[in-house]
């Protein structure tokens, strides 16, 4: 963040594999409920088609996110290649950005100049953002009533040696944003065919270097939204 997500299963996941070479579009799959963990990630993800971020300078490590949907909500797991994870932030809502950390844009109905992001840090911290931007000028507030059913589940697992199921040290970032916490943004739950816009990016900060990464390019900031990419369900 800047301031100045058998055979007839094959034939799916074939089929989603296409669509997300599509530039600036990715296929958003359905899912029933899981419990957000860090423990069953090859189950609960297999079906999902890993989307690959882009650095802004020359970087060989992966950056990697995934993403599905339910009837409550929106699933998003992050994989974050880095041999050393930097974050001391403490407590949630700090100011992540300043340190490692994977986030989401999602900005579900066009109308309006107003998105929501979530950021999440190596230590499991959060960040939980409604931005309001109108022609550049923003600023982010806090959710209200933030807990129950509007409350973001997520979790952080650490990989320290190239064991992992992605061959290389890193962190992984699961989460579940529920609807209910997009209130008033969300008109109705996607459904197929549904259409919302978004991002993905991802922050490091290791040896005095800061590497950013993102799926659709901005050019100055993380909240130029009309350059958001698409995120279609099916």
């Amino acid at each position: 963040m800047k301031y100045v997500f058998i055979v007839a299963g094959c034939l799916v996941c074939f089929l989603s594999t296409f669509a997300q070479d599509t530039p600036g579009e990715i296929h958003v799959l359905p899912t029933k409920d899981f419990k957000i963990s860090c423990n069953n990630l090859d189950k609960n993800w297999q079906s999902a088609q890993w989307v690959s971020l882009q650095p802004d300078r020359e970087d060989s490590r992966a950056t990697r996110v995934k993403s599905l949907y339910s009837e409550t909500g929106v699933y998003f797991l992050f994989f974050n290649q880095d041999n050393k994870p930097t974050s001391t932030k403490k407590k949630d809502f700090d100011s992540l950005w300043v340190e490692d950390v994977a986030e989401v844009f999602l900005w579900p109905d066009t109308s309006m100049s107003v998105y929501f992001e979530y950021e999440i840090s190596p230590l499991n911290k959060e960040l939980v953002l409604i931005i309001p931007n109108f022609q550049g000028r923003f600023l982010g507030w806090i959710p209200w009533n933030y807990y129950g059913k509007r409350r973001i589940q997520h979790c952080v697992k650490i990989v320290k040696d190239s064991k992992g199921s992605e061959g290389a040290p890193g962190w992984y970032a699961e989460f579940f944003i529920p609807y209910d916490v997009l209130e008033p943004m969300v008109k109705e739950i996607p459904k197929p065919g549904s259409v919302w816009r978004g991002n993905f990016y991802r922050a490091d900060y290791d040896d005095n270097k800061t590497v950013e990464w993102s799926w659709k390019r901005t050019q100055k900031t993380f909240h130029e939204y009309d350059k958001f990419g698409r995120l279609i369900f099916d």
